[in-house]
Order: C-alpha cells, then sequence, then structure tokens
C-alpha cells in the first residue's frame, strides 16, 4: 500500500476515535458493568435453586431421570472451577424398570478450565462419597449405563482424573444373558498405607449357580498422568475356574486399551464362555498363560502357552468384538497331543489310568460309560454357544500319544461362520499311511445335524489290527477305507443313532497265517493243527473288503468278501450305532475238498468296545469249494470300490478277483468314473 494511502488511514481512525471518544467509554464502560453484575450474581447465586432447571436438562439429554436431592454448589471462578452434588440420582432406562442406576451420597469435582478451551474434559479432583452403583445388562444385550441404546456398546473411557478418590462404594452388576450376578466394595484411598491403600474392588456373585468372586486391586489414583501406564492386578474365581492377571492400563481411565500377563485354569475350557463370551470347547483339565492386550474392540491374547490335559499346548489367538458376533482366530499348536484329550471335546472322558488327568465330573462320565460298555458320549451340544460366534482356527501336533492306535501327527483348520462349524481339511497322519477328509456341524437349527467324510489311505492292516501270534502278525497287507455318515442329533451318541450313509474297507492283498486261513473254513484237522504246532507259514490274502450301508444308526453289512488262496470267506450282520453292539457272522468255504470240515460260521457279537469271538454251534459237515459262488458274489465290486479309490478297481489282486467273476459268467460292472 502507498505510504499516502496508509497515513490518510491512520489520520482516518484517529478522527473517528476523537469524535466518538465519549460513546466509546460509555459502550465499554456498560459491558464492564454487565461482566461485573453478572459475577456479582453468580456470586451471590443460591445454586439450590438451579437444582430443579439442571436435573430436568440433565434427564432430557441422558433420557432417563436425574434428580439431585441434596446441595448444589458451584465456585466457577478459578483457573480450576470445583462443584459439590449432594445426594445425586441418575434413574435406569425405560426398558430396565424402575430403580436408580447411581445413587451418589456425595460427589465432589474440580476440573482444569485451560483444557476447556481445547475442548478438552480434565479433572483436577474427583471424588466420590457412597457411591451405589447397579449395573444391568438384559438378555437382549441392553445396558443400563449406555446412554445410546441405539449404538453398539463401547468400553469406558473417562477423562483424565488427577486425583481420583471413592469411599464406601458398592457396585451391583447382572448380566441376564450370561447369567453372572456380582455385588462388591469400591474403593480408592487417597495413599498407600491407609485402611485401603489403592484402588480395590472385591466382590462375590454367582455365574450359572456357581460361585464367583472378584479381587481387583491397583495403585493410588492419585498424581496419575494420561502418560503414565497405570498398574492393576485382578484375581477372578468362578467355581473351580480361576484367571489371575497383573498389568496395566496404557492410559488411564480408558479402559478400551489395556495389557496383562495372564493365567488361567480350571476343569474345563468351556466354562469360560461365561466370562469371556467366546464358546472354547470343552476340554480336560487346563492352566494356560499368555499376553492379554486389548486395543478397543480387538483382543490378542499372545505367546500362549501351558497344557490342556496332558497336552503341551501354544500359539496366538485374538477375538474382534466390532461385528454383529465375536470373531475368533488362533493358530495353535502341540509339540506332544495325548491323544485321549480329544475325547472331552466331544463330551467324553480322557483315559481313566495312572497319570492321566481328567476332571472329576470327567472321571464320573469315564466310569460310567465304561460300565455301559460304551465307546460315544451323550453330552448335549449347547447350540446357542455355536451361534453366538465365527472362528477361524488352525491346529496342529507335531506328535500323537496314542498307544493303540498308530497315530504320528495330526493338523485341522476350524472355520465357523453363521452357526456352521467346518473341520476341513482333518488330517491324521499314521506311522504308515493317513486319515484325511472333514467334519460338519450345522447348528442352525435347534436340532443340529453332523456329518463326517474320511478317507484311509496306504495304511497297513498289521498296524491298525496289531493281534500277535507267537511274535508274528496273522494278517499283514495294505489297507483304504472310506466312512461317509451324516446324522441328526445334540450329542456325538444321538446323531451316531440317526446317521445315513456307508463305510466301506478294503485290503487289495497281503498276506495272512495260514492256520488262521484255513480255520475261516473251520478245517478242524489242519487249522487246529496248524495253529497249535505254531505254524508261521503265509498264504496269499487275495483281496479283503467290507462294506456297510448306514440307514437311521444301524450299519448293514453289504459285502464281507475274504478271499484267500485255500478259502473264500463271506459275511453278513450289522453294527447299531444306536445301543453300540455288534453283530457278524463270517463263513468260509474252502476252494479244494477237505476230508473233515466243519461248516461252522465265526461270529463277533456284542458290545462295540469288547467284542466276543466264536463259532456258531449248529454247523453240519459239508465237502466242496467255492468256484461256484466266487462270480455271484464278487460281481458287485467293480461298484463299490470307486468309493474308496478308483484305482483300486485295478489293483492285481483285487483286479484279479473281479476278473476271475467275469470269466466266470459274472455281470461285472465297470468302475464308474
Amino acid at each position: 500500500m502507498p505510504k499516502d494511502t496508509t497515513e490518510t488511514s491512520q489520520r482516518g481512525v484517529r478522527h473517528w476515535l476523537s469524535t466518538h471518544r465519549r460513546g466509546l467509554a460509555v459502550s465499554v464502560a456498560g459491558v464492564a458493568i454487565v461482566f461485573v453484575g453478572g459475577v456479582a450474581v453468580l456470586a451471590m447465586l443460591d445454586w439450590n435453586q438451579l437444582r430443579g432447571p439442571v436435573s430436568r436438562f440433565a434427564s432430557a439429554r441422558l433420557d432417563r431421570e436425574v434428580a439431585i436431592k441434596g446441595d448444589l454448589d458451584v465456585r466457577p471462578f478459578s483457573f480450576t472451577p470445583s462443584a459439590s452434588v449432594g445426594g445425586l440420582q441418575i434413574g435406569n432406562p425405560a426398558w430396565a424398570g424402575k430403580g436408580q442406576m447411581a445413587d451418589i451420597e456425595r460427589l465432589d469435582l474440580q476440573i482444569e478450565a485451560l483444557p476447556l478451551l481445547r475442548g478438552q474434559l480434565v479433572f483436577r479432583r474427583l471424588e466420590l462419597t457412597k457411591p451405589r452403583i447397579a449395573l444391568l445388562r438384559d438378555a437382549k444385550g441392553r445396558a443400563n449405563w449406555s446412554f445410546r441404546p441405539d449404538a453398539p456398546p463401547k468400553p469406558l473411557r473417562l477423562p483424565p482424573i488427577h486425583d481420583f478418590r471413592i469411599e464406601g462404594g458398592q457396585i451391583s452388576f447382572k448380566d441376564a444373558g450370561r447369567q453372572i450376578t456380582l455385588d462388591a466394595a469400591v474403593n480408592a484411598a487417597e495413599r498407600r498405607g491407609s485402611a485401603s491403600a489403592g484402588f480395590v474392588v472385591a466382590g462375590t456373585g454367582k455365574i450359572n449357580g456357581a460361585p464367583f468372586r472378584l479381587d481387583l486391586t491397583g495403585g493410588p489414583l492419585v498424581n496419575v498422568r494420561p502418560g503414565r501406564p497405570y498398574p492393576f492386578d485382578a484375581d477372578v474365581r468362578a467355581g473351580a475356574t480361576r484367571i489371575l492377571a497383573k498389568g496395566d492400563i496404557t492410559r488411564p481411565f480408558d479402559l478400551g486399551r489395556f495389557q496383562a500377563r495372564v493365567t488361567a485354569s480350571g476343569p474345563d475350557l468351556a466354562d469360560l464362555y461365561d466370562l469371556t463370551g467366546v464358546a472354547f470347547p470343552n476340554s480336560p483339565p487346563y492352566r494356560l498363560s499368555g499376553r492379554l492386550s486389548r486395543d478397543q474392540k480387538l483382543w490378542r491374547v499372545a505367546d500362549v502357552g501351558g497344557k490342556v490335559g496332558d497336552s503341551d499346548m501354544a500359539g496366538n489367538l485374538s477375538v474382534n468384538t466390532a461385528g454383529e458376533r465375536p470373531f475368533l482366530t488362533a493358530d495353535l499348536r502341540s509339540r506332544r497331543l495325548d491323544f485321549d484329550d480329544l475325547a472331552a471335546v466331544f463330551g467324553g472322558a480322557p483315559s481313566q489310568g495312572a497319570g492321566e488327568t481328567a476332571s472329576p465330573g470327567q472321571q464320573a462320565v469315564g466310569r460310567q460309560m465304561a460300565s455301559q460298555h460304551r465307546l460315544l458320549p451323550d453330552a448335549t451340544l449347547n447350540v446357542s454357544r455355536i451361534r453366538a460366534m465365527d472362528a477361524d482356527v488352525k491346529y496342529s501336533a507335531a506328535s500323537i500319544n496314542a498307544p493303540r492306535f498308530p497315530l504320528r501327527a495330526g493338523s485341522v483348520r476350524i472355520r465357523l461362520k453363521d452357526g456352521v462349524l467346518d473341520a476341513d481339511p482333518l488330517r491324521l497322519d499314521l506311522t504308515q499311511g493317513s486319515i484325511a477328509g472333514q467334519a460338519k456341524l450345522d447348528a442352525r437349527r435347534d436340532m443340529p445335524v453332523s456329518s463326517i467324510d474320511l478317507r484311509l489311505s496306504r495304511a497297513r492292516i498289521e498296524q491298525l489290527i496289531p493281534i500277535r501270534s507267537g511274535g508274528a502278525a496273522p494278517i499283514t497287507g495294505a489297507l483304504v477305507g472310506r466312512v461317509k455318515l451324516s446324522g441328526a442329533g445334540a450329542s456325538v451318541r444321538e446323531a451316531a443313532a440317526h446317521a445315513d450313509g456307508q463305510a466301506l474297507f478294503v485290503a487289495p492283498g497281503g498276506e495272512i497265517r495260514a492256520a488262521f486261513a484255513e480255520l475261516m473254513g473251520i478245517n478242524v484237522t489242519k487249522g487246529l493243527g496248524l495253529l497249535l504246532a505254531k505254524d508261521q507259514s503265509k498264504t496269499e490274502l487275495r483281496c479283503a473288503v467290507a462294506h456297510f450301508q448306514a440307514r437311521n444308526g444301524v450299519l448293514t453289512a453289504n459285502r464281507i468278501i475274504i478271499d484267500t488262496t485255500p478259502v473264500l470267506s463271506t459275511g453278513e450282520g450289522r453294527i447299531d450305532l444306536r445301543d453300540e453292539t455288534m453283530s457278524l457272522r463270517i463263513t468260509g468255504q474252502a476252494k479244494e475238498p477237505r476230508l473233515i470240515r466243519l461248516t461252522a460260521p465265526v461270529t463277533v457279537n456284542g458290545p462295540i468296545v469288547q467284542p466276543k469271538f466264536g463259532v456258531e454251534a449248529s454247523g453240519a459237515l459239508a465237502q466242496g469249494g467255492a468256484a461256484a459262488a466266487l462270480g455271484a458274489l464278487v460281481a458287485p465290486l467293480a461298484a463299490v470300490l470307486p468309493f474308496v479309490d478308483l484305482g483300486l478297481a485295478e489293483d492285481a489282486a483285487c483286479g484279479s478277483l473281479i476278473a476271475q467273476a467275469g470269466r466266470q459268467g459274472a455281470p461285472v460292472a465297470k468302475p464308474r468314473t
């Protein structure tokens, strides 16, 4: 701007001030008088007269009744304004019924004025005398402490408080959804060494009828700084379950962020649902630890370590609560899995022997199942828990301890979404061979539906059926198979009792001890003589097939064929999953004439877990071979073998059996591709 123009503007301002000096002085004086008068009015104001308007304003903002029954005193003229409120009551929202959410005998507070200019509320002091807090959450998940019922619940976050004191506080908590009740005393002393040093919450209650206790302690709430972590210790006991935590809140009074070292122990992981809302599977007694952290709605447990039953456990997991349902992700592993620990997952019991780990309840279940000769557990599945969350969990075991089975390692990936659980892929590695496939649980309806589709491949008979006679396995050879079943039921036993599907096992070739091969035809003079003489000679096992069709829990033998060089054996019967019994009958026909041969079928009867082998008493003397029946018996093999593996029909042993049936005029169907 040119110099002459600037000077002209300044002269104009001075002229205006000179002309309006009197009026401006009057205006400034008027503003000063109004301000001073306002200050004087506020200073002399009886704030108790504003209890009604303040209560009505707060009631409208919080959508519930707020009342001040005692004195109201406000001291606004300071860099740290303060107020005292006596008899403060905050009611419940309409859906929660009558009663008070908070009833505070006296509330004293002091704030810092300068941070308000930046839009930040900072408490210099907050003191509660005999607060009575009643927190409530109904079965629909609505919480009376949420002042925005239409918004999703958020973790508690208070403004920074430098000096926080609570005297004679009481808090009650009721959660209708998880069946939790708690009544606790709350105190926050000013300094350590007093009767109640630091922050203390101690109370008792119940979870699903079981005793529940909470002990929470923290450092003194004096001189707390927003940038300095606040330490705390927690001890939670719910029945036989116990959780110990030692950590700190990253930013004091912001419960949406904290970290702690946590140790959890108890008789069953499933019991943690009541405390966490996460549907863990049933398990043997456990003791696990890890680093727990929370970042708003994301919970993480890192460096998990410990034992579940007699199996070690390690890995990481997280739970995200931002969606409609909690979403659990986990990557867990065991160096050594004790196989019988898995029984508890399905509602059964681990082994009862010395050194085995099981809870008293699981021991009782194990004794009952053993006395009833049962294999399948009947513990009812809680479908509501399956529907309450989603998950993606990976688990692997580097080694498996299973004395009765030749298991070496295993892995599974479990996905849970919208009430449907898929275990796919599921794999168990054997000493030789593997079991692989998938399992599914559909819990969208009141009656869940379970299904499995498992394939046995490259296995060995002598490992899966470790019978020994004279130091040698009587039967050796490859074994493959497939089991595909589906059934509705609220327990493993009930689902099995309604199962439909089929099961097929094939030994495409191998060797069988000659004495046993002869005894399948019950050649008394030769088979028994060889057995008594401990003869170890072998004969060819050309092909063995056992095919069962399942209908409403009953597996009926469609084909049982055992073809050896001297004898062709065929079988019939059923395995009943409803009462867990079996009844099989195997008849052998010698391929060459024998001088003395008793046609007495071999029987297998009794409980699945403990069947008895015998010989049917009503037999007849007979001569002859099995050539006439071979074609009719073997012809259907070409149709059932592709259920296991398309290549089996062309195996040297089973393939030759099918070819032989064709040469004898049987209508042999070609394998379907």
